[in-house]
């Protein structure tokens, strides 16, 4: 038994196979296992990161490709303990054969590993865009799309770079040289719309705004109906549709009607010079009182000013979150009972003759 373990079958004794292929099955019986635990722990790293994930999912787009390069690297670091066959080497193009294997081991490898990266872009992806789902941000998809196409090409790029250091033996400084230059060219010419991508970035990351919310800026006033890589789209009171460069609405400063807590509105009322005190006083007793509904949280009457011409009474309101239609029926319902106060005390406004009948 012991001279049949000794006997050397191509360049190698038939022990060194058997201890080759056994790690091997080993591997193959305990990958699973293995690559579940490493896969977890990588699961488990997303989780403290704050995402919240699927497990099962993680482990179907992660898993095979993670066994694939398991399995592998476990292979070739064993066969790279046995003796390369002489009857098998031959040259081609100046390189050995045993050469030649050894870069397509290695070349394989890079491509496995680089190719689960590749998947666990695509998964991160996903999470991005149930998040995103979740919140109902269609900008958010948008921009999540670009961020899994942007890394996957970097990610390619540096695979292929990888390549062409351990595989080919290129000295890639120069190639890396190149690209730079390369890179800044492309910059100079397209530095207006870098800018606009880099401040969709800053849009996507910090969420001053997101498609829905009415805006105002640069005069503009309208509600979000896009954010792309480029620009924002606004569709504005008048139905038209205003394009701003991303840059701008990172620069510019933009009051976001959404995210208020509460609706202002107000009712100025030029009381005339002719109305006493004592009506102005009863006037705005009875506007507190009448005024009072439970749409309205806050509401102040009081006599603001006294003009050559007139008393100013201003009414202030503020009421819960309400869409404008809604808000516009209450300030209409507002000023019906205004209308009514006033022609029930007989009080004319400034520069109308007494339109409500003479004053008590």
């Amino acid at each position: 038994m012991r001279e049949l373990l000794n006997s050397v079958v191509l360049n190698n004794p038939i022990s060194d196979y058997l201890i080759v292929f056994g790690f091997i099955l080993l591997v193959l019986i305990l990958k699973k296992r293995a690559s579940k635990n490493l896969t977890r722990l990588l699961f488990f790293g997303f989780r403290k990161m704050g995402r919240t994930i699927n497990e099962k999912e993680f482990f179907d787009r992660v898993l095979s490709p993670l066994e694939n390069f398991i399995v592998f690297l476990s292979a070739y670091l064993a066969f790279d303990n046995l003796n390369f066959p002489r009857v098998f080497k031959f040259k081609f193009m100046k390189l050995g054969s045993q050469d030649l294997l050894d870069r397509f081991a290695i070349g394989l490898l890079i491509y496995l590993f680089f190719y689960t990266l590749l998947r666990v872009i695509d998964y991160m992806a996903v999470v991005m865009k149930k998040k995103a789902d979740s919140g109902q941000d269609d900008s958010d998809e948008q921009l999540i799309i670009f961020f899994r196409e942007f890394l996957k090409v970097i990610t390619i790029i540096i695979c292929i770079l990888v390549m062409i250091r351990f595989v080919f033996h290129q000295d890639i400084t120069k190639l890396l040289a190149g690209l730079s230059l390369v890179g800044a060219a492309i910059a100079l010419a397209a530095k207006e719309s870098l800018e606009n991508l880099i401040a969709s970035f800053i849009i996507f990351f910090d969420k001053p705004f997101r498609v829905g919310d009415l805006l105002k800026v640069h005069q503009i006033n309208g509600h979000v109906e896009s954010i792309g890589l480029r620009s924002t789209r606004i569709r504005t009171a008048d139905k038209t549709y205003v394009t701003i460069p991303n840059k701008q609405m990172v620069d510019s400063i933009v009051d976001n009607q959404s995210q208020r807590d509460r609706r202002r509105g107000e009712l100025i009322l030029h009381i005339d010079l002719k109305t006493s005190a004592l009506q102005i006083s009863q006037l705005i007793i009875e506007l507190e009182e009448k005024v009072v509904m439970p749409e309205v949280a806050e509401l102040t009457v009081l006599l603001s000013d006294i003009h050559l011409d007139s008393y100013t009474i201003t009414i202030e309101f503020l009421t819960e979150l309400v869409q404008g239609a809604e808000f516009n029926q209450l300030k209409q319902r507002i000023n019906l009972i205004v209308l009514q106060v006033l022609e029930s005390r007989g009080v004319g406004l400034a520069g109308k003759d007494r339109l409500f009948g003479g004053g008590h």
